[in-house]
């Protein structure tokens, strides 16, 4: 049976939110965090898996994405607006506690949700991006991970950063896409063309100074949550010295999954992905 995903704005926090949804009320909620430069649009492959898995699926645009959602000003994007969305959509929606995924920014807003709303979810899925601890620190302190993670200084130069990726018909971003569909990256680009998009998008950058290194000592501690991180060892811009780091926060059940693929997971390995997300959601059925 084809799995219906319907799109619809709701409102939530103050803004309104382009967000898709898939699976029957009553189902065990999952909320999807997409990252940078993607939008909802990346977990299609997903959603339709855990609907037939009784699961209720949303999946927002998120801050910054969402026409509704936009707001100027870099202190509107700090990691603590962020998790507030999610829990705002939340409660808009009627989710109680629910699953969280997160890829990217998606996983690093995930971190976030988990450190100070960890009432909230059931379990957490992380892709890509280790606990936000970690992450910090192996910038700081890991001449490998510092030496990938210098296009976060760049993205946070106003206006530099979006001129260069706008250029040639945003030409910048087609080239980040390069595991995407060309229907994905139309309906990438479709998004990224609208006024305030990309700046939007980039203020997460900003907003919460790439990887704060004093959010990650201050709010971003040890996690009860049961947690599962995938992470592909090909990663341009993650390195492993983070991945192997965040095992040091973890105090509830904890599972790494390493695979042979690079950032974009869902895309280059989405039949591996998704087994591991189902196998973790029905591993942590709410009590």
């Amino acid at each position: 049976m084809q799995v219906a995903i319907q799109t619809r704005e709701i409102a939530a926090n103050g803004f309104v939110f382009r967000c898709r949804e898939a699976g029957k009320p009553g189902g065990t909620p999952v909320i999807l965090l997409h990252g940078f430069p993607e939008t909802s649009h990346m977990w299609l492959p997903l959603m339709p898996v855990l609907a037939d898995g009784g699961y209720r699926v949303l999946a927002p645009d998120q801050r910054g994405y969402s026409p509704g959602a936009r707001p100027e000003g870099i202190d509107n994007y700090t990691y603590a607006t962020i998790a507030s969305d999610v829990i705002a959509l939340a409660d808009a929606v009627g989710f109680g506690r629910f699953h969280l995924v997160g890829h990217d920014w998606g996983a690093g807003a995930g971190w976030a949700v988990v450190a100070q709303y960890p009432e909230r979810v059931i379990s957490y899925v992380a892709l890509s991006v280790p606990h936000v601890g970690a992450f910090g620190r192996a910038i700081r302190e890991d001449a490998d991970q510092a030496k990938r993670s210098t296009y976060i200084t760049f993205f946070q130069e106003p206006g530099v950063a979006e001129a260069a990726l706008s250029a040639d018909g945003f030409a910048g971003l087609k080239n980040v896409w390069s595991q995407s569909s060309e229907e994905e990256k139309a309906e990438y680009l479709a998004v990224f063309s609208q006024p305030g998009a990309l700046t939007g998008a980039l203020n997460w950058y900003r907003g919460s100074r790439g990887i704060d290194p004093e959010a990650d000592a201050t709010r971003f501690g040890d996690v009860y949550t049961p947690t599962l991180l995938i992470w592909g060892n090909q990663d341009t811009a993650i390195g492993r010295k983070g991945v192997e780091d965040a095992a040091a926060f973890m105090k509830g059940p904890y599972r790494f999954v390493e695979m042979d693929a690079g950032h974009w997971l869902i895309q280059e390995k989405t039949a591996e992905v998704t087994a591991e997300i189902l196998a973790h959601l029905k591993a942590n059925a709410a009590s």
